[in-house]
């Protein structure tokens, strides 16, 4: 359970220290690729919680739907089309959508009553 809050622990280090500009061109890919990696740990947080996480279904999404999102952009650049923005409408409703999952799970499991313990030999 600690190993994945040390990494994200260094990497907001290591991403306060190191300024990396990113080139015009590339912004709208990588709000794509942010937005796509937001979606998919929500969703594997959710799956988490649900209790059917698969880390092949996992990491393939977050393959998928960023090269899938990546590739709409280029065509709408080759285009001339902000195809990009379907993308990103997509992710941020199932961003919104698994935050508001996660929030269900969590409050619900914080509103249950834990069971009262009952004396040996009571039915």
């Amino acid at each position: 359970m600690w190993l994945p809050l040390v990494g994200l622990v260094v990497g907001v280090v290591l991403g306060l220290l190191v300024g990396v500009e990113i080139p015009l061109g590339f912004v709208k890919y990588t709000a794509i690729a942010v937005l796509a990696a937001l979606d998919t740990v929500l969703g594997g947080l959710r799956a988490q919680l649900e209790g059917r996480f698969d880390l092949v279904v996992f990491t393939s999404g977050f393959v998928v739907n960023t090269c899938f999102a990546a590739l709409l952009t280029a065509i709408g650049d080759l285009l001339g089309v902000d195809v990009y923005l379907g993308a990103v409408i997509v992710f941020s409703m199932r961003i919104f959508n698994n935050v508001s999952f996660i929030r269900r799970d969590l409050l619900r499991g914080l509103a249950r009553e834990p069971e009262p313990v009952r004396p040996a030999g009571d039915s």
